[in-house]
């Protein structure tokens, strides 16, 4: 097995409540910042997950194309998770975080691999967000149990294992779903 790890970015959604497809966000920035903090923070390449739009990859990153993307963020999981070969490690990263950065990414990188279970997320605030890290070992079960717009939700809710590497301190996390800002005391959707 590589010790190299892949970052999976899922990206195919149609931005509804945005108002249209987040992977196109200020012009292509938000994947491009999203993409650079996967590849500075330590992953060798990024899988970007498009649906709803396409998208120009940038530099280190390789589109796939989830055909079922509409039926929820598990789709995009999936393929994400089958076209990851054979790295060591999967971080899953959310398109709409603009402020999470490699130091983030390295954080929750770093806790996977110094854990037992290979298993690490983001959390700010006490409230889980993204990435989450799996070691290859879990991508199986990942996908069997994804189902809809949960992502990993239950994978991840069903084990005592998980590290929670708290990164308040480096971003906010927030997912933007609207087009204004979110204000003070906004959630994070925990979609995986």
């Amino acid at each position: 097995m590589s010790e190299d790890v892949i970052g999976v970015l899922l990206a195919a959604g149609a931005g509804s409540r945005y108002g249209s497809p987040k992977v196109l966000a200020h012009g292509g920035e938000w994947l491009a910042v999203a993409v650079r903090a996967l590849l500075d923070g330590g992953c060798t390449e990024v899988l970007v997950v498009l649906g709803a739009a396409d998208a120009v990859m940038p530099a280190g990153a390789r589109a796939l194309h989830a055909g079922e993307w509409a039926t929820g963020m598990s789709a995009s999981l999936n393929v994400g998770l089958a076209a990851a070969g054979d790295s060591a490690f999967a971080v899953v990263h959310v398109v709409d975080t603009p402020d999470v950065g490699a130091d983030v990414v390295r954080a929750v990188l770093s806790a996977a691999r110094d854990s037992a279970s290979g298993i690490a997320r983001a959390v700010f605030a006490g409230s889980p967000g993204h990435p989450v890290v799996f070691a290859r070992e879990h991508w199986k079960e990942v996908m069997a149990t994804s189902t809809g717009d949960k992502g990993a939700r239950d994978f991840l809710r069903a084990r005592s294992d998980v590290v929670a590497v708290e990164c308040s301190e480096l971003a906010t996390g927030v997912d933007h779903d609207y087009r204004e800002s979110p204000g003070p005391g906004a959630e994070h959707v925990e979609l995986t």
